[in-house]
């Protein structure tokens, strides 16, 4: 009978934290059990969520942990960037009770999972309707909380590297006249304006502000997500026109971030976005303008069209992406 091994794996986003126990076997693949997710903003620190989620598993854990952490991984301190938690790694063994552990970026966990996952886990969005490329570099975005970028780079014999960045970090360039509206409103409020403030979840909030002042239209005190369930729900179901324009402006800015990121990264090989928001809206990215926006890169339009584009399907790339990235410093 083949050994099996047991750690957590936790995925830190700017909303949740996600927990999970991952069994490995021999062979390397990893099984996860029903995930838990906390609130970040129920709880002061990750110890204390860390602590919630013993409690809930019996008061006993592991001792491996796996986390994947959306932010920087550097330095004796881990900030994150859209949540007010700290961690310091020297003290992770002492503060969790764990012997052994892995901090990586939560895309750079990410990219670890689509390595290892199967044709089956991705849907076609644009490009060529093929598997992604088995050598060269797939690129990885993920809107949510924040935007999160990484690569990851085949050799074609079956290894991998992954890089994690802080693309979602690069500034928001305008390709029309909205956009340049939506990058004045944000001007106002913002010296420097980065993709991720438009590309993301909460950036939904910008552009339906942007269109409504366009019109000359009140503008309703709505949250992100009643503007994502009002601009994809049909109009006898709730939905609303201008959050469906909203909505469909986002897909465009999507698709231009993620041909400018495939073309600074070399992902010629195939990009994927990941991330619970992509995976909702897939439909509507189907329909959108995201593939004409993606390719609108000048002069190399051609070599945009080529590259296949792919949502992941998988129910919890981070938290299998830190296993992966746990099994692999610690085999």
């Amino acid at each position: 009978m083949a050994n099996v091994r047991e750690l957590v794996t936790v995925d830190i986003g700017g909303t949740h934290a996600r927990f999970a126990l991952a069994q490995v076997s021999d062979d390397g693949r990893i099984e996860l059990d029903e995930p838990q997710t906390l609130h970040t903003d129920d709880h002061a620190s990750f110890q204390t969520a860390w602590e919630d989620y013993r409690a809930r598993m019996g008061g006993t854990l592991p001792g491996d942990v796996a986390l994947a952490i959306a932010g920087p991984i550097n330095g004796d301190v881990i900030r994150f960037t859209n949540n007010p938690w700290v961690i310091r790694p020297a003290m992770v063994p002492e503060k969790l009770g764990v012997k052994r552990y892995t901090i990586v970026n939560d895309f750079e966990a990410v990219a670890h999972a689509i390595a290892q996952l199967s044709d089956e886990h991705f849907l076609h969005l644009a490009g060529p309707d093929q598997p992604l490329a088995s050598q060269g570099t797939i690129s990885v975005i993920g809107p949510g909380t924040g935007l999160g970028v990484a690569h990851m780079w085949r050799d074609g014999a079956g290894s991998y590297r992954v890089q994690a960045t802080e693309g979602g970090h690069a500034d928001f360039a305008p390709v029309d006249t909205i956009e340049d509206a939506i990058l004045a409103r944000l001007r106002k409020r913002h010296t420097r304006v980065s993709v991720e403030r438009v590309v993301s979840g909460p950036g939904i909030c910008e552009i339906y502000a942007t269109l409504a002042a366009m019109e000359n239209r009140a503008i309703p005190e709505l949250d992100d997500i009643e503007i994502w369930t009002k601009g994809t729900s049909p109009t006898q179901d709730g939905g609303d026109s201008l959050a469906a324009a909203a909505v469909d402006r986002f897909c465009l800015a999507l698709g231009s971030v993620s041909g400018d990121i495939a073309l600074t990264q070399g992902g010629f090989g195939g990009v994927v976005i990941a991330g619970g928001l992509g995976y909702r809206i897939r439909e509507t990215l189907k329909r959108s303008g995201f593939a004409e926006r993606f390719q609108f890169k000048g002069r190399y339009e051609q070599l945009m069209a080529s590259i296949p584009v792919k949502i992941v399907s998988h129910p919890q790339p981070g938290l299998l992406g830190a296993a992966t990235a746990f099994v692999r410093e610690h085999s």
